[in-house]
């Protein structure tokens, strides 16, 4: 320390004696302290660059590849940023007794960013979906793929080509539905109703002729596993139910391309309605057939019998604030 140096504070790096004395202790600091973090910064990155595909290689991951390297050039600017602080004097411990005070405030203002990269580590560990992943989100009935995975948030590219970034807490709580996890084909199935009156074998042939049409779709081959049960791979129409308006048919059938998954079930659809034109198949819709008898629409009205006198007595207008207790006639008629 040198003579004129209050006791407690830091004592930075002196500039060289070679340089001229006119130039302040501070500002040979800060110029020092703003090199070494700007050489920390590339060193970061080049670092990053060297490491990559070695990292690459050993982990399959992507997701778990970039995270490793992002936290290895964020490790190398951090130590440059301590460097630079080295310069001005300020140490180590010093700050971790400033930051000791104000821990409980940062703990309450970072709860959120915390939580985040913590589920984070969850996501990275338990797989749920890795970059290149097309997946939905069940409670928004979105669908994108995954763009990037850090410890912060989940980056979606979706199919109506936008950009969502959701936090790793949020993406956490959320029901992800995951179409390439294991294998990219998608089972989908889609009823159709026709009438009693159509020929059923028919409208099924008809209906899984409709599916093979359709590039996406897979039109054969062997059975594919689930767990431990098998589906035919070919398009299958099962009758599902004998309703009320018809018969309801559904349709089975594996899409390859888990992005034209609405493409695909549109030109479906548009084929069985082609098909069915020259079958005898009809779609049947909700209606009501009603059914009369001889009877139908008849009614039978009875009065009471009343004496001539009591008719006369009202104008020749029937009473009919007394109830019939006659009954009907039979023929629709009463007696006067």
């Amino acid at each position: 320390m040198q003579p004129g140096t209050p006791t407690g504070t830091p004592e930075g790096l002196r500039p060289p004696t070679w340089l001229p004395t006119e130039i302040p202790d501070w500002l040979f600091q800060f110029a020092t302290a703003v090199a070494i973090v700007v050489v920390g910064y590339y060193l970061s990155k080049l670092v990053r660059r060297l490491l990559g595909r070695r990292i690459a290689r050993r982990f399959k991951r992507q997701s778990i590849s970039q995270t490793v390297l992002r936290a290895t050039q964020m490790s190398i600017f951090v130590v440059s940023i301590f460097v630079a602080l080295a310069v001005f004097g300020i140490r180590i411990s010093d700050l971790a007794i400033s930051l000791s005070v104000f821990s409980a405030v940062i703990g309450i203002v970072l709860a959120p960013l915390i939580g985040s990269i913590i589920s984070g580590f969850f996501i990275l560990s338990e797989q749920p979906y890795e970059i290149g992943d097309m997946i939905q989100l069940a409670d928004r009935d979105t669908y994108g793929f995954v763009e990037e995975i850090t410890l912060r948030y989940t980056k979606l590219f979706t199919l109506d080509n936008t950009f969502l970034i959701l936090p790793n807490g949020a993406m956490r709580d959320r029901d992800v539905v995951n179409f390439s996890a294991e294998d990219s084909r998608t089972r989908l199935a889609l009823d159709v109703l026709v009438t009693y009156e159509s020929d059923i074998p028919e409208a099924r042939d008809r209906i899984e002729q409709a599916a093979r049409q359709v590039d996406t779709v897979i039109n054969g081959g062997p059975d594919i596993r689930i767990g431990g049960a098998r589906y035919p791979a070919a398009p299958t129409c099962y009758i599902e139910t004998h309703g009320d308006n018809g018969v309801n048919l559904r349709l089975r059938y594996w899409v390859t391309e888990p992005y034209k998954l609405l493409a695909t079930r549109s030109k479906v659809q548009t084929n069985i309605r082609e098909l069915f034109a020259d079958a005898d198949a009809e779609m049947a819709y909700p209606h009501s057939h009603l059914v009369f008898d001889d009877t139908s629409g008849e009614v039978a009205v009875g009065m009471r019998e009343r004496a001539p006198e009591e008719y006369a007595a009202s104008d020749g207008e029937p009473d009919h604030d007394i109830p019939d207790e006659s009954g009907p006639t039979g023929d629709g008629s009463s007696d006067p």
